[in-house]
């Protein structure tokens, strides 16, 4: 399922939001050189979090492939890489992927809290991903990278402001594609629970793969923190101009 759009007017320009894609466009592109090795690999190796070497679970210089070009060693604990990880990205699709679902449940979270609040709310969401993932596979070596933890929090917040807002969708089922719009209680509801189901059969392992413990933490933790970083006065005005 992909989301393409939703029933959702904002009130005001989501600048923040935007500017965090526009932040992690601009690290794709001078950080990352768009993709190109031995770059991508690099800034992987050197800005993306690593568990075991996060916890000192796994002693400084301990080699951690990252590509056929490239191998990483590990070094002493790095307590910025919780965050500077949120704006890396493995690849093109993963990139796209992560700033499309931004756009389309950002807009509307940041327009029920406040830019200031909104942009404090993306970065704990993000970091309180992190340290999921980080405890449910504390000694791996595997560097981990992405905005989606963030993200997902943003997916949390939304399910908990917008439940029966219609989510717009494409469907792909083998070379067909239709579409189709949901509740985003449905949509999200089962996005969450696919998170559980994928994560559960890698616990214990400590291979690389989807940073699934990430998504879930992530989703749960904007669920909650929602409740706390949403302004009654927006929400209020939103209700004047009959907004969702």
């Amino acid at each position: 399922m992909f989301p393409y759009r939703d029933d959702n007017p904002t009130l005001s320009t989501p600048i923040v939001t935007l500017l965090i894609i526009g932040a992690n466009v601009v690290v794709w592109v001078l950080v990352q050189g768009m993709g190109a090795e031995p770059r991508l690999s690099s800034s992987v190796c050197k800005l993306g979090l690593i568990p075991g070497e996060l916890l000192s679970r796994i002693p400084p210089g301990t080699p951690v492939p990252a590509s056929d070009m490239v191998v990483c060693r590990t070094t002493e604990p790095n307590w910025l890489t919780p965050l500077s990880s949120m704006f890396l990205h493995g690849g093109w699709l993963h990139l796209i992927g992560n700033m499309w679902f931004l756009w389309v449940f950002g807009n509307n979270v940041e327009d029920s809290t406040g830019k200031i609040r909104f942009a404090l709310f993306y970065l704990l969401c993000g970091l309180i991903a992190a340290g999921s993932q980080t405890l449910i596979r504390p000694n791996s070596a595997v560097p981990m990278v992405g905005a989606s933890g963030a993200i997902s929090g943003v997916m949390g917040a939304y399910i908990v402001l917008y439940p029966r807002v219609r989510v717009h969708m494409l469907i792909f089922l083998g070379i067909f594609i239709t579409r189709v719009a949901v509740p985003a209680y449905f949509m999200l509801g089962y996005w969450f629970l696919l998170q559980i189901l994928s994560g559960l059969p890698t616990l214990g392992s400590e291979t690389g793969g989807v940073a699934f413990w990430a998504h879930a933490g992530g989703f749960a933790a904007g669920a909650l923190l929602v409740f706390v970083f949403r302004d009654p006065e927006r929400l209020r005005l939103r209700a004047v101009h009959n907004l969702p």
